[in-house]
């Protein structure tokens, strides 16, 4: 079967299947996501031991440290899995919520409320915590989900689908509101963007070049997720005590993440003071460091090994240990720097300044400001959105972390007593 008629069949699936969800109560969505987690749990032995044939082929295929982390599952992060969709069932649901309501002159009562997007699907690589999370937030909020992961997770991806449908099937939800979209043929991708009037939505997450194609090509709507250039910036008036943590957490805690950050920025005025403990520290962390001019002369002088950056380094999301430095003379400067090399993901600034922070934001396009804290914080879970489907820094409908209430539309309700139009 061609990739279009695999894509036809499987959103056709869906949609029925999605009239159980949507017909279902409140508690039934709750239950059936406490009866994923439960199997979860009880099938740890067998997710791991898909999840062991996919890294083993990823060592083969030479698939880099920082990709091999993101495709690794363990005890713990099937556990992780498990807790968040327990997370969300404890949430209260985003549904039939009234946005507005007026009375017209005319009598006319109107009702704003919210509803499922309905069909929604995923384009995702690596990752097959996504499966879950993003299935559990799509049923719960009302939607069937397709999902596509990539091949090199493809048998973490099918065994997790399977876990989840054998938990619906023991609730009034049907099982087929989850679909697994095949991996092993390219041509599957392209079918989904494509699948317009089948498929109500597409979310991508993963890499900047896979982001860009499924927005590009699309011809289904999409909510842009983004790759995360985050920064880190030491004002003038940070606490120091406080900025070497935040780096440290936000650069080594889990680098190959989008919320880790990639630049830190320090003031010209707490440099020469701030920058040879950090630097010291982050090379003790194995970070190598790509650094400008001003910050190489300080890292000479204290014996540290660091690079000189280039152009590419400013703008590129590592997602391993590495990390670019630089002074800067101003938080204007950082800000401009920010300006022109971030993707409107997650920005820090590390001050005790008040008129600063609030200067600081509002110059920070983007969808997460950090103030004294670590860029690792903007995350579904951390914020208490339960999982998280992705974090979209773009500008229309969702921004930030998405979780329940960003995967719902409207719908107009107009109620009357025989009015007609003049």
């Amino acid at each position: 079967m061609e990739a279009t008629a695999i894509i036809a069949e499987l959103a056709d699936k869906a949609r029925l299947a999605a009239r159980t969800l949507i017909a279902a109560s409140d508690g039934d969505r709750v239950e059936a996501l406490i009866r994923i987690a439960e199997e979860l749990s009880a099938s740890e032995v067998e997710i791991l031991a898909a999840n062991s044939a996919d890294m083993a082929n990823a060592v083969k295929d030479g698939m880099a440290e920082s990709m091999q982390d993101r495709l690794l599952l363990t005890a713990a992060r099937v556990a992780g899995m498990a807790d968040g969709a327990r997370q969300v069932s404890k949430i209260p649901s985003p549904l039939g919520k009234t946005l507005r309501e007026s009375t017209l002159e005319n009598g006319l009562h109107l009702k704003q409320i919210t509803v499922p997007f309905g069909v929604v699907g995923m384009v995702y690589e690596a990752r097959p915590n996504v499966t879950v999370d993003a299935a559990v937030i799509l049923l719960m909020s009302g939607n069937a989900a397709l999902l596509r992961g990539s091949s090199s997770a493809a048998n973490s991806n099918q065994v997790l689908v399977t876990v989840m449908r054998r938990a619906l099937s023991k609730t009034n939800i049907s099982p087929d509101v989850i679909q697994l979209v095949p991996s092993d043929d390219r041509s599957t991708v392209a079918a989904l963007l494509h699948a317009r009037g089948k498929v109500d939505l597409v979310i991508p997450r993963g890499s900047a070049a896979l982001i860009r194609t499924v927005v590009d090509d699309s011809t289904v709507p999409t909510i842009e997720t983004g790759a995360g250039v985050c920064h880190v910036y030491v004002d003038s008036e940070a606490d120091l005590t406080k900025a070497l943590p935040i780096i440290m957490n936000s650069k080594t805690h889990r680098p190959s993440v989008c919320n880790a950050a990639e630049t830190l920025l320090v003031h010209e005025s707490v440099a020469a003071e701030f920058l040879p403990k950090a630097m010291a520290a982050l090379r003790e962390a194995k970070v190598k460091l790509n650094v400008d001019s001003a910050v190489a002369k300080i890292a000479q002088a204290n014996n540290l090994d660091v690079s000189i950056a280039n152009e590419a380094n400013w703008s590129t999301e590592y997602n391993a240990l590495e990390m670019n430095v630089a002074i800067v003379p101003s938080l204007l400067s950082a800000s401009d720097h920010i300006a022109k090399y971030g993707t409107k993901h997650t920005e820090a600034i590390v001050t005790e300044s008040e008129a600063n922070t609030a200067k600081f934001i509002a110059l920070s396009d983007c969808a997460a400001v950090m103030v004294n804290a670590s860029t690792r914080f903007t995350d579904g879970e951390q914020m208490g959105f339960g999982a998280e489907i992705g974090i979209s820094n773009q500008k229309l409908h969702a921004r930030g972390p998405m979780g329940l209430e960003q995967m719902t539309t409207t719908t107009w309700i107009v109620t009357g007593s025989g009015q007609i139009r003049a």
